[in-house]
């Protein structure tokens, strides 16, 4: 009986690691795609940053109204601004108001 014992020990211990080694696997084998599409989303994170950054900086928007838009654009004040609504049939015009604006 002892040696029964002994024998199915060994054997559940065999399965149980088996077992426990094919997920650690496998869930070793998703934290490394996952850390490969983390990698890639930084990559093109930091493109588009980076295309942004230059783009929207005050020297190139200058650059690019001289280039391509010569005297088309004109400076509103913010107060001009209206938020049009066209949801519906009928137009509805809201004046655009700045989240830190006080009233």
């Amino acid at each position: 009986m002892k040696k029964f014992f002994v024998i199915f020990l060994i054997l559940f211990l065999i399965f149980s690691t088996a077992i426990i080694k094919n997920s650690t696997k496998r869930i070793n084998d998703e934290i490394f795609v996952l850390k490969e599409n983390i990698q890639d989303l930084n990559k093109e994170f930091e493109n588009v940053k980076l295309e942004y950054e230059y783009l929207s900086s005050a020297e190139k928007l200058l650059e690019f109204q001289n280039l391509y838009f010569e005297n088309e654009l004109t400076q509103k004040n913010i107060k001009d601004i209206k938020i049009i609504d066209n949801s519906i049939d009928i137009f509805n015009s809201d004046t655009f108001n700045l989240i830190n604006e006080n009233k």
